[in-house]
């Protein structure tokens, strides 16, 4: 999130030079959002802040599962969830990759990604066959492969600094309709879930889409959702532009503005009240339920003197902000896991990781990160199984005398 903090330092000089705004269609009615549709793409997202759509994902949920048998029941249920952070994603990718030459990597039964980590899930989702893809991204990628600088005034003047067409040609060198064919095979035959989050930025709330549903729908647009989907999550709001989507509502047309889920949540597993609405459904579950969150990120305090400036002082504040907010996350998330009987196991970057972060996507960083997360996974990481600063939580992140 460093070039989102960057951002909200440069921002307030837009004052000076006098700010326009782009034009765009007017954005769907707060009254309306629960009806309002992508024209040929009906269903395929859940606005998790809203009761009856979260009932609308249960429903989901129980069709998907009308033709399991007792053998799926009998078997585990394996969740993941990749947070954001950047190029700090190379840990996730590397550890990933690790866990599959280990050998026992299991077949997640749901998957989600918000950010980087939205990146990196349809890749995860899909299994080992895809971990050369993963090792590509986030060991040979550099800034060019993903973002293109705007100069300053016209940055501040559109709705972005950068233009990110070059990451949403990389997501489609990778994601084609091949792969969506698999995808969709994956929740339909398997009733497997992959979930990207999203804010919708006209409405301040998060947004899950349902990318199984995606790809089943199987035509040319939705491919191009598919792909606008993972780039949204990923486009740092200020830094990047945002994902405009087209929506209808009773024959009239709007638009979404969507930016990176990390807006709101750093990482998710699935809404607390889903399990309520699936018992109102008497929606079978497996009994063996096992949740492993990869945090893209150090969660230890990171100590570095101030300088007395105004800018240094809000930019400080702010990177402390959205540590704590990942740290609040990852609460709820262990919480939810708690009352559903699903175990909670943690990866993150720990404190024993030194090697200097120059700049944005920088690949050696990146190349060490990714060896340092393969390492884990093929040792066969120790998960944490409680958040940091929750019981023995204490001992992972707390700096050593």
């Amino acid at each position: 999130m460093s070039s989102f903090l960057r951002f909200l330092i440069i921002a307030p000089m837009c004052f000076l030079v006098g700010c326009g705004s782009l034009e765009r269609k007017a954005a769907v009615p707060a009254q309306e959002m629960g009806q309002a549709q992508i024209a040929g793409l009906s269903g395929v997202r859940y606005m998790v802040a809203s009761q009856s759509s979260i009932d609308q994902m249960a429903k989901d949920i129980q069709v998907s599962q009308l033709d399991r048998n007792n053998v799926h029941l009998n078997a585990p249920a394996n969740y993941l969830s990749l947070s954001g952070g950047g190029d700090d994603g190379a840990f996730g990718a590397g550890l990933l990759m690790g866990w599959s030459e280990r050998g026992d990597r299991p077949n997640f039964n749901l998957v989600t990604g918000i950010s980087t980590g939205a990146l990196i899930a349809p890749f995860a989702f899909m299994g080992k066959e895809y971990d050369p893809v993963l090792h590509d991204v986030y060991t040979k990628t550099g800034p060019d492969d993903i973002f293109k600088k705007r100069g300053l005034i016209s940055g501040i003047m559109g709705d972005g600094l950068s233009d990110t067409t070059p990451l949403y040609r990389l997501i489609s060198k990778y994601v084609d309709q091949d792969f969506l064919k698999k995808v969709a095979y994956e929740y339909r035959v398997n009733g497997r879930w992959l979930l990207i989050g999203t804010t919708n930025l006209d409405a301040g709330v998060p947004v899950v889409w349902n990318m199984g549903r995606i790809a089943s729908i199987g035509t040319p647009e939705a491919l191009e959702l598919f792909r606008k989907v993972m780039l949204a999550s990923a486009s740092i709001p200020g830094a990047f532009s945002p994902m405009m989507f087209d929506f209808e509502v009773a024959g009239k047309s709007f638009q979404e503005m969507h930016v990176d889920g990390g807006a709101i949540t750093q990482v998710f597993l699935y809404p607390s009240a889903l399990s309520q609405s699936a018992k109102d459904l008497k929606i079978k579950l497996q009994t063996e339920r096992n949740a492993y969150i990869i945090r893209n990120a150090r969660l230890d305090p990171e100590w570095r003197e101030t300088e007395r400036g105004t800018l240094t002082i809000a930019q400080r504040a702010i990177s402390t902000l959205i540590q704590t907010q990942g740290l609040g996350d990852l609460y709820g998330i262990y919480h939810t896991t708690q009352l559903d009987g699903v175990s909670f196991n943690l990866a993150f970057i720990g404190s024993d990781f030194k090697f200097p972060h120059q700049t944005e996507f920088d690949t050696a960083y990146m190349q060490a990160l990714f060896d340092y997360g393969y390492k884990q996974g093929f040792a066969g990481k120790e998960w944490q199984h409680y958040p940091p600063g929750y019981k023995r939580g204490f001992d992972s992140v707390l700096p050593k005398n």
